[in-house]
């Protein structure tokens, strides 16, 4: 342990002085360093003028009454939906008229239905999803021209369109029958998994950005905290056995490193918690029941570094934001080497990610901010659908052709909402 102790203060010392990256502020200029190549190009797009988006307007029992019954979804990680029909609402991509559209948009709130303890219940939102499916499809005649190629929707749950929380339940279920040649905007992103289609538009969770603002603290502020972690390493009441829970890796971290000094992790959640990323070289964002979490979004706000632990992860914007660039990658199984593999980063290496990390635009491209703000992250799922056009002349039917089996997945799916 006295090697530890030496490496720990050398560590502080580095970091009182060449780590003091600025915290996230909007519409202050910050040291940084541009993202090199056609990333950085492609982080700054524009989209307008590139399409046009005709929103459906829909009976208000598929949004805005279930967001009056329950307002605490505003603040939930999985927002996105609310907050992405508000802003298409008043952008300039939207267009009134449905024969110049290049995209359709069906605001559909699946996520709003949450536990006394604000946990989402997925267990409707298939039926509410086919409800409007049925509806637009017999209301206006766009969806059956393709049946939902040229259509996209948020699906923000833990494994997105397979609208269940359990990962096993999850791929049992599949991606609802009717929503496979949709292009769909969710936060689960795993390769080669069934509940990640090809084609999808992985975004960050919702992390609210006034929220985050009021913690910031002095900028010249050292980072004197090497590797921080708040959250659950167990999930006994869930998984009493282990091993199951974030496939054993964040008790792999508890288990190595609960008494190594370079290592501040708890399952405690301070009110300094956001202070405290900002004192952190390293953040760790390990997978729980699912790949993604809101830390990933914190950890670039703050400017600490993100450590992802989630195999096979498919991140946010991922052809725009050089997530190698500014985070660390470790492999599940290489978690007992955690301490190995981040005190061989050179220091130099550390400073070009957290140069990085100080970019404003990368920053924006993880908030959904009220009012929107160019570059963020309404504007980078905008330009994902941008890219996919023009839509090719396939994904369009003959009439009275039909490719979707409406009857396919479960019973309880089947039922009215």
């Amino acid at each position: 342990m006295e090697i530890w102790r030496w490496v720990f203060i050398g560590i502080l010392f580095l970091a009182d002085f060449i780590v003091k990256i600025e915290p996230f502020k909007l519409g202050r200029s910050q040291p940084t360093e541009r993202i090199s190549g056609s990333a950085g190009d492609v982080l700054e797009d524009d989209p307008v003028g590139r399409l046009k988006v005709f929103v459906y307007e829909l009976p208000s029992k598929y949004n805005k009454k279930i967001l009056q019954k329950d307002p605490r979804c505003l603040n939930h990680m999985f927002a996105a939906e609310i907050y992405m029909h508000r802003f298409l609402l008043s952008s300039p991509v939207r267009t009134l008229n449905p024969e110049e559209a290049d995209w359709f948009y069906t605001p559909v709130y699946t996520t709003c239905d949450l536990t006394p303890n604000g946990l989402p219940l997925p267990f409707k939102s298939p039926r509410m999803m086919r409800s409007a499916i049925q509806l637009i499809s017999s209301n206006w005649p766009y969806w059956n021209r393709t049946e939902g190629a040229d259509h996209f929707f948020l699906v923000p749950h833990d494994f997105g369109a397979c609208f269940h929380y359990q990962e096993e339940k999850a791929i049992e279920r599949g991606i609802l029958p009717m929503l496979q040649r949709a292009t769909l905007v969710q936060t689960f992103g795993q390769r080669n998994h069934v509940c990640l289609k090809e084609g999808s538009i992985t975004i960050p969770p919702y992390a609210p950005p006034q929220k985050m603002q009021t913690h910031l603290i002095p900028e010249k502020t050292p980072r004197s905290i090497f590797v921080y972690f708040r959250g659950l390493f167990y999930d006994v009441g869930n998984d009493p056995e282990g091993g199951y829970y974030a496939r054993g890796a964040r008790a792999a971290v508890w288990e190595n490193f609960k008494d190594n000094p370079l290592f501040d992790i708890s399952t405690e959640h301070p009110t300094t918690y956001y202070e405290d990323m900002q004192r952190a070289v390293f953040c760790l964002c390990p997978l729980g029941w699912a790949p993604w979490s809101p830390r990933l979004v914190e950890a670039v706000i703050f400017g600490c570094i993100p450590v992802i632990i989630a195999d096979d992860i498919v991140l946010p914007f991922a052809d725009a934001i050089p997530w190698e660039e500014i985070g660390v990658y470790v492999d599940e199984k290489d978690v007992p080497n955690l301490d190995t593999i981040l005190t061989s980063i050179p220091p130099e290496v550390i400073l070009r990610k957290q140069r990085l990390l100080a970019n404003p635009s990368m920053k924006q491209a993880m908030l959904f901010p009220q009012p929107a703000q160019s570059g963020d992250a309404f504007h980078q799922v905008l330009n994902g659908l941008a890219r996919k056009l023009p839509h090719d002349k396939s994904v369009y039917l003959k009439p009275g052709e039909r490719v979707l089996n409406w009857t396919a997945g479960p019973v309880g799916d089947l039922k009215p909402w």
